[in-house]
């Protein structure tokens, strides 16, 4: 529909006909209590908001289609204390989004610096809702957006913010995301973040082609790595493996390529369902990408994750001097977007992209 025009202002009376946000509260099963943010482009594309997990986002459909993986747990109330081990997974619901960071990105460590779970905090932390914007369609102003701030440390430590917008334009199918992340605190303090992004069946299926392109390196290595080798289709998606039963897993770390106006792009691309859908990130913000595939049976799920670094955790990446510090009240921005279209035209700048 083209919202441009006014034709249709005469035959609406409230802005939920055509988009907009909508918040409530779970009230069942393992999310209740949890509050929420219904976004609606009014082009297809919705999507729920995790208001109580850092704003991140679960359910995501486009037309008919989902988008995102949900994990066996869905949705599940915030666990500020889940940091230790690998006790994250225990409220790893999946969805579109999860938000890794905002000290550490990788697996369990410890060292002089402290002890550090799986992917640290901020997932499990509550957003401060400041500010909800919706379409106005008498003006014609069509942007809609979502702000609230996340706050990540203890006194006496690291305190870290993270104020995260989610912006949408009325009849586009498009999400934008924004993070400013400041040191709020009074010590230096070692930042990293990931943007895992989780995509699910029917848009992840056999044959669904994974976009993307730049230097990358197999994570696992020797007999471990069954996937990501020379040669091998490991862009192509794959029916369910017998060997990523429970935690069998494979990723590769992508030193990905960027145009002239420092933009990266990684597409989904299933020809099957007539549907692609594009992330694109600045190269100077987000200079990785980790394609990390998980095909299990009844855990069907394959990642797309810009990150300030690959998955290593501070510890390596203070060995090998690259991990970032943060001085007191330095701050840093972090924009992303996902597009989606199922017309050819579309489809094909899609892919053009990538």
């Amino acid at each position: 529909m083209d919202y441009s025009k006014k034709d249709w202002l005469d035959k609406v009376s409230h802005t939920a006909q055509v988009g907009g946000i909508e918040t409530s509260v779970l009230d069942n099963g393992l999310g209740r209590g949890s509050r929420i943010a219904w976004i609606n482009t009014g082009a297809g594309l919705r999507f729920k908001v995790l208001l109580d997990r850092a704003m991140d986002i679960a359910d995501a459909s486009f037309n008919q289609y989902n988008l995102s993986w949900i994990s066996r747990l869905g949705v599940t109330p915030p666990q500020p204390l889940s940091d230790r081990g690998v006790d994250w997974l225990r409220t790893f619901g999946g969805g579109l989004l999860v938000t890794c960071g905002l000290t550490h990105v990788g697996g369990p460590e410890e060292d002089e610096f402290g002890r550090r779970g799986l992917h640290d905090q901020i997932s499990n932390t509550p957003a401060e809702i400041i500010q909800i914007k919706q379409p106005d369609l008498i003006s014609g102003d069509r942007e809609m957006f979502i702000t609230g701030i996340i706050k990540q440390g203890h006194p006496l430590g690291t305190n870290i913010e993270l104020k995260r917008t989610i912006r949408c334009t009325l009849g586009e199918p498009t999400l934008h995301i924004v993070d400013e992340i400041i040191n709020v605190g009074n010590l230096d303090t070692p930042h990293m973040i990931l943007y895992h992004f989780n995509f699910g069946w029917p848009l992840i299926d056999e044959g669904t082609a994974l976009l993307w392109e730049g230097a990358w390196t197999a994570r696992e290595q020797g007999e471990a790595n069954k996937i990501f080798k020379e040669g091998q289709a490991f862009k192509v998606c794959q029916a369910p493996r017998d060997d990523h039963k429970g935690s069998g897993e494979e990723a590769a770390f992508i030193d990905i390529a960027a145009d002239e106006q420092h933009m990266s792009h990684c597409a989904i691309y299933n020809e099957n369902l007539g549907l692609a859908l594009r992330l694109s990130f600045d190269k100077r913000q987000l200079p990785w990408l980790t394609n990390w595939q998980h095909w299990g049976k009844g855990e069907y799920v394959t990642g797309l994750e810009p990150g300030t670094n690959p998955p290593l955790g501070q510890q390596k990446l203070r060995e090998s001097k690259e991990l970032i510090m943060l001085k007191p009240r330095e701050k840093r921005t972090y924009e992303l977007s996902i597009h989606l279209s199922d017309t050819a035209a579309g489809i094909q700048e899609i892919i053009n992209k990538n």
